[in-house]
C-alpha cells in the first residue's frame, strides 16, 4: 500500500505542480496534464526541464525593464521619419482605422516608418539571388540571425559569400538557433571564424535543457547589411527552401527585402539578440545606423515579440488587425492552430458577412500539427469561413492581409508556439501597393488550391476526428 499511496501522492503533485504554473493559459496546463496522465514519472521530467515560464526568470525580468526604458527613449537617425499622427498614412483607408493605429503605436520598440522602399518575394530562389548580390557589395557589416542554418549546397554558398566579404575586412556576425541548426555540424562555421567572422549560437540545446529554456526557440529570419538593407520572411538557409526537399517538394514562402528607416528596427532586434548571445553590445553609432538614400513612402512598422516580453505583440497585432476587417482577410500558414481570441476573431468576421479566406499546407512537415491544424477546420466552415489546402508543394509563407489598409508577413505563423513561446518578429505594411501584392499573392495561391467543403469534410473517419482530438488536446505545447 505504501508505493501505491507514494504513486498517488506523486500523481496529486504533479497535478498541482501545473495548474499552479499554467493557470493563465489553460489549455496548456490541460495539454501537460494529459500528458503526464499518459507518462506520469517521465511526464513530470520533461515539464520540469522545458516548460519552465521564460518571463519568471530574474535575467529575463531585467531584459523586459530595459526594453521598455529603452521604448521610453526610442529615438530613430535625425534623417529618419516616424508616423506621429493616423493622417500620416499615406493610405487614406488607415485613417479611420483608430482602433489599430493605436494599438500598433502603443507597441515598445516598434516605431511606425514612413520612409522606406519594400521589395516582396514569394519564393527563396528570389530572395537569395537578390540576398547575395547585397551580400557582395557589403562595405562595413553583414548581420544574419536565422533559426535554420543548414549544412547543404545554399547552406555553404551563404557560408562561402560571408568567408571572402570577412577576408576583405567586412564584419560578419552570424547568430543561428540551437534546436533549429541542431543538425548542422559545429565545425561547419569553423573556417568563417578562421577567416574573422563571429558566430554564435542561440541557447545551445544542452545548456537551455539544464538551463531549462529548451522550449523557448529564436525563431526569427533576419538580415541587415550595412544598415541600409533589411531583410525578413518565413526563410532560413538551406536547399529545402528551394523546393529540394523530395517529401515536400515546391516550397511557398514569402520574405520582403527593405531599404529605408526600417532597416534600423531591423537591427535593433538583431543587436539585442546579439548581446543576448555574446554580451556584446553594438553601439548606437552610425556605421550600423547610416544615413540612407531613400526616398520612397513606403510605411512599415517591425514588430518583434517573444517570451521576454509581457506583450504579445504579434497576436495582438493579428487580432486587433483582424477586428478591424469589413470585407476581406486572407490568411496564409504552415500551421492552424489559432488561440482562442483569434478563432474567435475569424468566426464572428465571417459571421458578419467578411470575405474570409485561409491557405493551409496540402503536404505537411508534421503530421500531428496537420491533425491540430484539421480540429478547427470545421468549426470554421460552420460560419462561413473558406479553407484550402495548397496543392503545388508546401505552404510556408506567413500572411495576414486585411482589407486594403494591413498586410503582415514575418516569421510568426498562426499557432500558439509563434504567439507565446518563440522570439519572432513580423513586418506589418499599410500601403494600398504592397497591400495589394499580398492579396494578390494570396489569390494566386488560392487559385493552386483545393477547397475544403464543409459536407465532404464532416463525412471524413472516425480515425481522422480521433486524430485530430489528440492533436488538438497537445496543440498548445506544439
Amino acid at each position: 500500500m505504501i508505493w501505491l499511496t507514494s504513486i498517488l501522492l506523486l500523481f496529486i503533485f504533479q497535478i498541482g505542480t501545473v495548474l499552479f504554473v499554467e493557470f493563465r493559459r489553460p489549455s496548456k496546463a490541460i495539454a501537460w496534464l494529459s500528458i503526464m496522465f499518459m507518462l506520469p514519472i517521465v511526464g513530470l521530467f520533461v515539464y520540469y526541464f522545458i516548460a519552465r515560464e521564460y518571463r519568471q526568470r530574474t535575467k529575463v525580468k531585467r531584459r523586459e525593464r530595459e526594453t521598455v526604458e529603452e521604448a521610453n527613449r526610442h529615438r530613430l537617425p535625425p534623417n529618419a521619419r516616424a508616423l506621429e499622427r493616423i493622417t500620416d498614412f499615406p493610405n487614406p483607408s488607415m485613417h479611420e482605422e483608430k482602433r489599430l493605429y493605436g494599438l500598433l503605436r502603443s507597441f515598445p520598440d516598434a516605431t511606425l516608418t514612413m520612409r522606406n522602399d519594400t521589395t516582396v518575394f514569394a519564393s527563396a530562389q528570389e530572395t537569395y539571388r537578390l540576398m547575395l548580390e547585397d551580400i557582395e557589395r557589403a562595405k562595413d557589416h553583414i548581420h544574419m540571425l536565422y533559426y535554420i542554418w543548414n549544412d547543404d549546397g545554399y547552406g555553404r554558398k551563404f557560408h562561402d559569400a560571408l568567408i571572402r566579404k570577412a577576408l576583405e575586412g567586412v564584419e560578419v556576425r552570424i547568430i543561428y538557433d540551437g534546436i533549429g541548426a541542431y543538425s548542422t555540424p559545429k565545425g561547419f562555421w569553423n573556417s568563417l571564424r578562421a577567416a574573422g567572422g563571429h558566430v554564435h549560437c542561440f541557447l545551445p540545446a544542452v545548456i537551455a535543457l539544464f538551463d531549462k529554456r529548451l522550449n523557448y526557440r529564436n525563431h526569427r529570419k533576419i538580415t541587415v547589411v550595412d544598415g541600409l538593407i533589411g531583410y525578413v520572411g518565413g526563410i532560413n538557409i538551406g536547399d529545402e527552401y528551394t523546393g529540394k526537399d523530395k517529401k515536400l517538394g515546391y516550397w511557398r514562402d514569402t520574405s520582403v527585402r527593405i531599404m529605408g528607416d526600417a532597416v534600423y528596427e531591423l537591427q535593433r532586434v538583431f543587436a539585442k539578440d546579439w548581446q543576448f548571445v555574446c554580451g556584446e553590445r553594438l553601439p548606437y553609432a552610425e556605421r550600423f545606423f547610416p544615413k540612407h538614400p531613400v526616398t520612397a513612402k513606403d510605411t512599415v512598422q517591425i514588430v518583434p515579440s517573444g517570451p521576454d516580453s509581457n506583450w504579445n505583440t504579434i497576436l495582438e497585432m493579428y487580432f486587433t488587425a483582424i477586428c478591424s476587417a469589413k470585407e476581406r482577410i486572407f490568411v496564409t500558414s504552415p500551421y492552424l492552430i489559432p488561440d482562442r481570441s483569434l478563432l474567435m476573431a475569424l468566426k464572428t468576421a465571417a459571421l458578419a458577412g467578411v470575405d474570409v479566406r485561409i491557405v493551409i499546407p496540402g503536404v505537411a512537415d508534421s503530421k500531428v500539427t496537420l491533425w491540430a491544424s484539421l480540429s478547427f477546420v470545421e468549426e470554421l466552415l460552420q460560419t462561413g469561413v473558406r479553407i484550402y489546402r495548397y496543392c503545388k508543394g508546401f505552404m510556408h509563407a506567413k500572411i495576414i492581409v486585411v482589407d486594403d489598409h494591413f498586410a503582415t508577413t514575418g516569421t510568426a505563423n498562426m499557432d500558439l508556439r509563434s504567439f507565446y513561446d518563440n522570439f519572432e518578429i513580423n513586418a506589418a505594411f499599410f500601403d494600398e501597393r504592397i497591400v495589394a501584392r499580398f492579396a494578390s499573392d494570396v489569390l494566386t495561391d488560392i487559385s493552386e488550391s483545393e477547397e475544403i467543403r464543409l459536407d465532404a469534410f464532416a463525412k471524413r473517419g472516425k480515425l481522422q476526428i480521433a486524430k485530430e482530438a489528440l492533436g488538438r488536446l497537445i496543440s498548445p505545447l506544439l
